[in-house]
């Protein structure tokens, strides 16, 4: 997790400092007046590189989380009778018993039940 945002993080500051040097924003700093067609295009430079920098946190960011995010709720759905699972705590199961957003399983050969939220599952072990 640490690495992804770290290089997700490097993309986007690399992205940013492509935006601001497109959009001149260094340019104007010398204390020349510049002309009113000057300005026109500068500020229609820093639109679109705004524009950029979030059609890239977009596809780099939320895109992915929210793909993440609907295949762990598909996941959740078609849980079923003895699958094996892994909640959000580490409890380790099988699944013995599904009842609307609730389920029941068994840890260990003590057949000790305990019941969870369908959304504290986090994983299915093969």
């Amino acid at each position: 997790m640490y690495l992804k945002t770290k290089k997700v993080f490097g993309i986007v500051s690399l992205v940013l400092a492509m935006c601001l040097a497109f959009a001149g924003c260094t340019a104007g700093t010398t204390g020349t007046a510049g002309t009113a067609a000057d300005s026109t295009s500068g500020t229609i430079q820093f639109v679109i590189s705004i524009v950029v920098l979030f059609a890239v946190f977009y596809f780099f960011m939320i895109r992915p989380e929210n793909k993440k995010k609907k295949q762990v709720e598909e996941m959740r759905r078609n849980l079923g009778v003895g699958d094996k699972i892994v909640t959000i705590g580490g409890v380790v199961g099988e699944i013995v018993n599904i009842s609307g957003d609730n389920i029941t399983i068994e840890t260990g050969e003590d057949r000790v039940r305990i019941q969870f939220a369908k959304w504290a599952i986090s994983r299915k072990e093969k």
